[in-house]
């Protein structure tokens, strides 16, 4: 596989160990090792650079509007547009399936593979490195943030399209919990009983999996 200098440049950062941004761009259906540890890394540096770059930048904001812009920054469809536009799938290590399937096109494994490259960058060099990446990626991001504009996340999207046709709000069940304490991955079910719907998520938090799982029957209810 060639080395992905352009993404390296877009990142900012040029690896000292390109096994590692191998890895992160490694998708399980190719084989091991994968990104899937690697995600988990870089979605705890992610959600830390994030947090802090907004406080900064809105230091009169409260906790929990900090809280809404950053959920919003972090989601899947946030990441997996800026993936998209470092052209990341094209870099992609896929499975056949998921190759016939266009999987490097698919926000989940785009996001996922975003998150790994930012953990990826912290394990080759350092915090400061994996800062200055995030911050490079979501520079356009950031300069168009505005907080009276906020996107609303999933969860609350969907409550208040359920709300407002006057269903039955949605019951989120944890089906599966996978890895260590320190590294665990949540597989959470999202139900709509009286619709008959349900979908599934996945996340390093429950948080995350509930999130994922609620955009998933959104555009179920949106198709």
């Amino acid at each position: 596989m060639d080395r992905p200098a352009t993404l390296e440049s877009r990142l900012g950062y040029r690896f000292r160990n390109a096994a590692l941004l191998y890895q992160a761009l490694t998708h399980r259906s190719y084989g091991s090792p994968h990104n899937e540890r690697l995600e988990f890394l870089g979605d705890g540096v992610l959600d830390c650079v994030i947090a802090e770059a907004l406080y900064r930048r809105f230091p009169s904001l409260s906790e929990g509007k900090l809280t809404r812009l950053r959920a919003d920054l972090v989601r899947e469809e946030t990441l997996g547009a800026l993936a998209r536009g470092l052209d990341l799938g094209d870099h992609l290590r896929l499975g056949e399936g998921e190759v016939a399937s266009a999987g490097g096109r698919r926000p989940s494994i785009l996001a996922d593979a975003m998150e790994a490259v930012f953990g990826a960058v912290l394990l080759d060099g350092g915090y400061d490195a994996a800062r200055v990446a995030v911050l490079n990626v979501y520079a356009g991001a950031l300069a168009e943030l505005d907080p009276a504009r906020t996107t609303k996340d999933p969860k609350t999207r969907l409550q208040e399209y359920l709300q407002a046709g006057r269903r039955s709000l949605p019951e989120y069940r944890v089906t599966a919990t996978r890895g260590a304490a320190h590294l665990q991955t949540f597989e959470v079910e999202c139900i709509v009983a009286d619709l008959g719907l349900r979908a599934t998520g996945s996340g390093t938090s429950r948080q995350r999996a509930e999130q994922q799982a609620a955009e998933a029957l959104l555009r179920e209810l949106e198709q």
